[in-house]
């Protein structure tokens, strides 16, 4: 059995509303360390990293650069390792 990632978030929302915890907050680096593999694919499509902050800010009503796209972007090694950008790798 497979779950999309909108059920996953509903599912996990369930799980933190019926423990009492509050919503997950990430900050700007992690939110784009996440959406590394959807960044790339857009940028091999053809995108710049303004239309990319562009779409993440429509999405999120958040006020993220094409800047903070480029420093925060998590590269395939990085992705595959666990770390995030900007993270000390320890």
């Amino acid at each position: 059995m497979t779950f999309t990632l909108a059920q996953a978030l509903k599912a996990q929302q369930a799980l933190r509303n019926a423990a009492g915890l509050p919503p997950e907050e990430f900050p700007e680096n992690a939110l784009i360390g996440m959406l590394s593999d959807e960044i790339e694919v857009l940028r091999n499509a053809g995108k710049t990293d303004e239309e990319i902050a562009s779409l993440i800010n429509k999405a999120t009503g958040g006020d993220i650069s094409s800047s903070s796209v480029q420093e925060n972007y998590a590269t395939p090694d990085e992705r595959q390792h666990g770390r995030a950008a900007g993270e000390d790798p320890g």
